[in-house]
């Protein structure tokens, strides 16, 4: 039948074309040298990615109000972002930020396509302007890269592996750093693995799986794993910024002798733009998921377009519907309604972060009996037990007294009413609470406040509850510590 291939009892249905980009048609894998492209797109990109390697590297290292910039302490659950701690009482404060974080997306995809693909994820930025150069270089195709003209020797192959373990394993603990801190890192570093087995084993797992992204997985991982793509049909619209062929102009393509007589449009089908796409795909073909917006064919283009004597831009930045004839509108619903949303979730962000104080206080009630009547100066009394977890969120030794506010006449009567916590601790201290019986007839409660106060005074927090008690008075007196319900 035609269109199809038999060898032996097997009969295979030849693919009319490429499944994926990094799939041969008989499903082996294709592997890509992409050849470099040096224009003015490359160059400022080599800038982003230099920049972003430095603040990679410096944020742990870097300290604010002595606190690390960042430091994602898991098993304390503890998360310190340039300079302040998000501790396990901040929920709604991490919930805004990554509501927030996942809004910018959007709008910003929205707005110029899958520049952060192309421009700013790790995965481009280390694999196009770390790794790729250190194989290019011990290929023999440093500064232009495609395929080496003859298959390097075994030393170079051996140099370029130890040279990208090497990177990885600074990377790897680099992003240890994160999670643990510097002077943490470095303890580890500077003893023996058997010092501490699990931080060695973790920084050995890292390592391996980023070389085997980086040596062999490679551009798949935004093909194949990677989810940004397959949403660009949800977050992008026919406005959005996108990397494109101008169709009217290149159309029909044909060799520059045809171009000069009319007969070809400006694409002379070189195949420039292919060739130099790190994830092996022709732009021509349209608006494609495996495009990452990294500019390398626009590149290619606009230097063929040069050499000869056209106008660049056969390739360029645009969008869906200006290549439509239709033009671009910037103002439309999703750059409405996403930075709308995205100012009301800082504005929250911002009220609740100003709202917290130096140290968290809340009240827990003790189980058990929610009162008991004990005698009390005048006529009967209420006692009420409750638990103050007091978590000091400073980087300082803060010794505070707990002091009653509400309700009028209480006391505390037993318990720790001073407490001295250490930078970052959690402490719960114990509190017996007495108010006169009269205070709760016809409520059954009162409201209670209780502040947090430096030595000097100076409130640093407050905790509200509520004291429960009888409705009325006892038809008879009760005896001395005896207990009642309600």
């Amino acid at each position: 039948m035609p269109g199809e291939e038999g060898g032996g009892n097997e009969t295979l249905l030849a693919p009319e074309e490429h499944v994926l980009s990094t799939l041969e048609r008989d499903g082996s894998r294709r592997w890509l040298r992409p050849r470099l492209s040096k224009g003015r797109f490359f160059r400022r990109r080599q800038i982003v990615a230099y920049a972003l390697f430095g603040l990679y590297t410096a944020l742990p290292f870097i300290r604010i109000h002595g606190r690390p910039a960042v430091l994602l302490d898991v098993p304390a659950r503890q998360f310190t972002i340039f300079g302040f701690t998000f501790l396990p009482t901040d929920t709604l404060l991490l919930a805004l930020a990554l509501v927030g974080i996942l809004l910018s997306f959007f709008m910003l995809t929205a707005l110029v396509g899958r520049i952060w693909c192309g421009w700013a994820c790790p995965q481009t930025v280390y694999m196009e302007f770390l790794f790729r150069p250190i194989e290019r270089l011990f290929e023999g195709t440093a500064g232009r890269g495609g395929r080496p003209k003859r298959p390097p020797s075994s030393a170079r192959l051996v140099g370029k592996y130890v040279v990208s373990f090497v990177l990885c394993l600074f990377v790897a603990n680099t992003f240890l750093a994160y999670f643990v801190g510097v002077e943490t890192l470095s303890r580890w570093v500077t003893r023996s693995p058997f010092a501490h087995p699990a931080p060695f084993l973790i920084v050995a797992a890292v390592t391996a799986l980023m070389m085997f992204d980086f040596m062999y997985f490679r551009e798949q991982m935004c093909i194949l794993v990677c989810p940004y793509g397959r949403l660009q049909s949800v977050l992008l619209d026919r406005d959005s910024l996108i990397v494109a062929y101008d169709a009217r102009r290149g159309e029909p393509r044909g060799k520059a002798s045809l171009a000069r007589e009319g007969k070809a449009g400006d694409c002379v089908d070189c195949g420039r733009c292919v060739t130099t796409c790190p994830t092996g795909i022709d732009i021509r073909d349209g608006l494609q998921m495996e495009c990452i917006n990294c500019t390398q064919c626009m590149d290619a283009c606009d230097d063929v377009m040069r050499r000869l004597g056209r106008k660049p831009g056969l390739i360029r930045y645009s969008s869906q519907n200006r290549d439509a004839g239709v033009g671009r509108h910037l103002l439309r619903a999703r750059t409405v309604i996403y930075p709308l949303l995205l100012a009301a979730v800082f504005s929250a962000f911002i009220v609740v972060f100003l709202g917290k104080q130096d140290v968290d206080a809340v009240l827990l009630r003790n189980p058990g009996q929610p009162y008991i009547l004990v005698p009390h100066e005048g006529g009967d009394g209420v006692r009420n037990v409750f638990r103050v977890k007091l978590t000091n969120r400073t980087s300082e030794r803060l010794p505070v007294e707990l002091e009653l506010q509400a309700p009028e006449g209480a006391q505390i009567v037993a318990g720790h009413s001073r407490v001295v916590l250490a930078p970052g601790e959690v402490q719960v201290a114990p509190l017996t609470i007495e108010a006169p019986a009269t205070t709760f007839f016809g409520k059954g409660q009162a409201g209670l406040r209780i502040d947090v106060r430096r030595e000097d005074g100076d409130a640093i927090g407050a905790v509200d509850g509520k004291m429960l008690g009888p409705l009325a008075p006892p038809k008879t007196a009760p005896h001395p510590q005896q207990e009642n319900s309600p």
